[in-house]
């Protein structure tokens, strides 16, 4: 499973995001973020459903206890 995300720096859409760790945010939702490896940050929200199978699956770090 790979996260991607559109990056506002240089206009790209479906970025591939390395390092992503996913946190939850202060509503409850999910949040992925990482780089693309070029030193730009990237940011994503999910849904739970996504976020917990990124995890699962080793591409995600779970940021949260």
């Amino acid at each position: 499973m790979q996260l991607t995300a559109y990056n506002v720096k240089t206009k790209e859409k479906n970025v591939p995001i390395l390092d992503a760790v996913i946190t939850r945010t202060a509503k409850g939702g999910y949040m992925a973020q990482g780089n693309d490896g070029k030193g730009n940050k990237l940011t994503s929200l999910l849904s739970e459903a996504k976020a917990l199978a990124a995890i699962e699956a080793g591409t995600a770090k779970k940021g949260w206890d």
